[in-house]
């Protein structure tokens, strides 16, 4: 979805944070898209525009102070896709050379992939299946 920021979070919320803002307004254009579907045979859904509701939002907002703290904390690193409940960070980078600034739980700068927010995969399937009517 977007960069996760790895250092100077002071100040950072989840009211002003990049994630927020992408989040608050999605268009979904689901696409049946399996590997054993040719592409020209892939099947295009029905678009519709995403806005979290309130509940929706209050998740992504403990997610997002969960894994901010533990950025801010040092903590990096020992972030997996089992932290959060909706959102998610992981390594987003073309490769494993692509590097960026963080802070240890020192305190001290080093360089570590870039991360990124993301949706989490249960998360998806309930908006799809809300959305689309979807048994």
């Amino acid at each position: 979805m977007c960069v996760t920021p790895l250092k100077d979070l002071v100040g950072a919320t989840w009211q002003n944070s990049h994630i927020k803002n992408k989040l608050a307004r999605v268009l979904w254009v689901p696409i049946i898209a399996e590997r054993s579907i040719a592409i020209p045979d892939r099947i295009i859904g029905t678009p519709f525009i995403w806005s979290p509701s309130p509940e929706e939002e209050h998740l992504m907002a403990m997610d997002w102070q969960e894994l901010t703290d533990m950025i801010v904390l040092g903590e990096v690193e020992n972030i997996t896709g089992k932290h959060g409940q909706v959102l998610q960070i992981r390594p987003k980078a073309a490769n494993s050379q692509a590097k960026t600034q963080a802070v240890n739980k020192n305190g001290q700068p080093f360089m570590t992939l870039p991360r990124g927010f993301y949706l989490k995969t249960t998360f998806t399937h309930h908006l799809l299946k809300k959305h689309l009517r979807i048994n």
